[in-house]
């Protein structure tokens, strides 16, 4: 739990910028948000350059990644991120940053020795290969020097108190699943307890795998923005909140304990100055597919990353934030599926459930309408796996449903609700 600002900033993020937003959420600790992450772009010098050669990446010696001083000026001095983690872990926070998989093309190009081992880096480095959307990392070789560039990294990163690495283009065409196993071990060897994330997905069954033995959280799709569906004619890399109940239907049966499926950012709230899609703005989804979207992450034990600009937070976005049991669903249900089987009437509606006592006694039931008019959902319970008769109470009003052999629940278009069995 914690907050990206990936959706409010993009690339752009500087260190003042971060550490407001962080100040933020260090006051929401005590609902569970404490990862603070910085995403791709921090070690560019200039993120608004057009081309990306232009950008500056900024390296040490040893070809890592280091944060551009002119953006983050507590790296300067080769300190790297060490002084804003320290700053980050006073305030009981968490700190989190974006990594490329494989070898700089600078590092490649000065053949820049690898720290801790006789390599360089163009004995690590597949020169025939790169990201599709980053040209400027080469695919590391699965071999004694590529191992040694990733175990320096981490080395690095560990040191300068890092938290969670979300690593990127570990789903690219063709997937690249050595590259998973080589970090991993890294951070194994490395001791550090570091949260590894991957994205974007959908993963490869050979990602898959690796994932499951790796990664703490994989993402199971492209990123996902603030709209219901796409606008007529959209193709490309955005999926919807519509979308995202089959892909969480889909993917949901392969998490297990300590290995979570993502299903991105939460685009919530204000989104600017410099989102990393579109122009500045508040987001696009209405207060119901926001509700919705909170409950759908939390039943399916989604990682919950708020993409808001938090300098701005909103009423709203802070009561979805402190909601104390929707937050306790996400992170202690030790089952949740989507129901399958529904009855007449649900064609355009979707129900989950999720377990949070080990006795199986008071489930919670989250019902989803998908159409875009209101919807009435009448199911009885015994259609939800359930004997006999039961009252219900509503988790984001506290509403109470007298006993009986059936529920019944009036829904807006997008709209949801949860309810605790009683």
């Amino acid at each position: 739990m914690g907050w990206s600002e990936w959706d409010a900033y993009g690339i752009t993020v500087t260190e003042a910028e971060f550490r407001a937003n962080a100040a933020v959420l260090a006051t929401l600790k005590e609902y569970g948000w404490e990862y603070a992450l910085t995403d791709a772009g921090w070690y560019m010098g200039n993120p608004a350059a057009k081309d990306i050669e232009s950008k500056g990446y900024v390296l040490d010696g040893a070809g890592r990644l280091t944060p551009a001083a002119n953006r983050f000026p507590s790296a300067a001095d080769g300190v790297g991120f060490k002084p804003l983690a320290d700053w980050l872990h006073a305030r009981g926070l968490k700190f989190g940053i974006h990594v490329m998989p494989g070898i700089p093309r600078q590092a490649v190009v000065g053949n820049l020795p690898i720290a801790g081992s006789s390599f360089h880096a163009a004995e690590a480095a597949d020169t025939t290969q790169t990201c599709s959307w980053d040209s400027e990392f080469f695919v590391a070789r699965d071999n004694a020097a590529g191992q040694a560039y990733y175990d320096a990294m981490i080395q690095l990163y560990a040191q300068w108190g890092v938290d969670y690495i979300k690593l990127g283009c570990v789903s690219d065409h063709p997937a690249h699943p050595s590259e998973i196993r080589q970090i991993g071990e890294a951070i194994a060897k490395d001791g550090r307890p570091i949260v590894l994330s991957l994205s974007p997905g959908p993963p490869a069954a050979e990602v898959l795998e690796l994932a499951g033995k790796y990664a703490r959280a994989w993402r199971f799709s492209e990123e996902h923005w603030d709209f219901w569906t796409p606008a007529a004619g959209q193709t490309g890399h955005m999926v919807g909140l519509r979308e995202d109940f089959d892909l969480f239907a889909k993917w949901t049966p392969y998490a297990k304990p300590g290995h979570w499926v993502d299903g991105d950012v939460l685009p919530g709230g204000w989104l600017g100055p410099h989102p990393a899609w579109g122009e500045a703005r508040e987001t696009r989804e209405t207060e119901d597919e926001r509700r919705t979207e909170f409950a759908l992450w939390a039943m399916a034990r989604s990682p919950l990353l708020l993409g808001a600009n938090l300098t701005k937070l909103d009423d709203f976005t802070r009561s979805l934030m402190t909601n104390k049991e929707v937050i306790e669903i996400d992170q202690k249900a030790w089952e949740s599926h989507p129901v399958e089987g529904l009855p007449a009437g649900f064609e355009n509606a979707r129900v989950w459930e999720s377990q949070t006592e080990k006795s199986g006694a008071h489930p919670y039931f989250a019902f989803f309408n998908l159409d875009d008019k209101p919807a009435t959902l009448h199911v009885r319970w015994a259609e939800l796996g359930l004997d006999g008769t039961h009252g219900a109470r509503s988790v984001w009003d506290g509403k109470r449903v007298a006993a009986s052999p059936s529920i019944e629940i009036l829904l807006p278009a997008h709209g949801s609700a949860i309810y605790r069995v009683e």
